[in-house]
């Protein structure tokens, strides 16, 4: 549940790994490797971009579908215990869909805190945040979060970021704010697409 942060921070932060394609088994393998390339293309203009004494500043406007494609391709690695994520977008909210093993997060750490009860097992998690990126700083503040479709209480959640996320990952809580990379002046969720302008 490093959500908050990774809802956001994975999409413009991601490294480049170069794999040779293969062909693709079936039509829907052809339409996500051609996702997951495109997606590829855009993060590395970001990288090249940045690296310019005076960036484009044209915007770089990613779409879900290249989002959930490069996501689900082996080429970024996720937060521990996250298996899978799967993002959508509207006017300022990110709506992600996880798979966690909470015992890989919680492994180091045991607590007796009933509270904490609801963090045992692999779950589907579901998180809603609202989130943006201006003046080269990116915001998420998550605004509920479910586990198998039960809410989790706002007390549960905050006592379980605090004992297992932040430790780890200082800038990372309810409401997290962090230093865009790349450049990256803003970056806009809309209706299923991230809109990143760099400066």
């Amino acid at each position: 549940m490093k959500l908050s942060d990774c809802a956001f921070a994975l999409l413009v932060t991601v490294s480049l790994v170069a794999q040779q394609p293969r062909r693709p088994a079936s039509q829907t393998e052809a339409m996500y490797q051609s996702a997951t390339a495109s997606a590829e293309r855009k993060f590395r203009h970001l990288a090249e971009n940045a690296e310019r004494p005076d960036p484009d500043q044209r915007p770089t406007v990613l779409t879900e579908r290249e989002v959930n494609a490069y996501m689900a391709s082996g080429k970024v690695k996720l937060p521990t215990g996250v298996k899978s994520v799967r993002f959508s977008g509207r006017s300022g909210v990110i709506d992600a869909t996880a798979r966690v093993d909470f015992d890989e997060i919680t492994a180091s750490r045991r607590a007796s805190n009933p509270l904490l009860s609801l963090f045992t097992g692999v779950h589907d998690v579901h998180a809603v945040a609202r989130a943006e990126g201006s003046g080269g700083r990116g915001r998420v503040a998550i605004q509920s979060v479910e586990i198998d479709g039960t809410t989790v209480p706002r007390l549960a959640l905050e006592f379980f970021i605090a004992r297992y996320i932040t430790p780890k990952h200082p800038n990372v809580g309810m409401d997290s704010t962090f230093k865009l990379t790349s450049h990256i002046d803003t970056a806009v969720v809309g209706q299923g697409t991230l809109t990143v302008t760099q400066k």
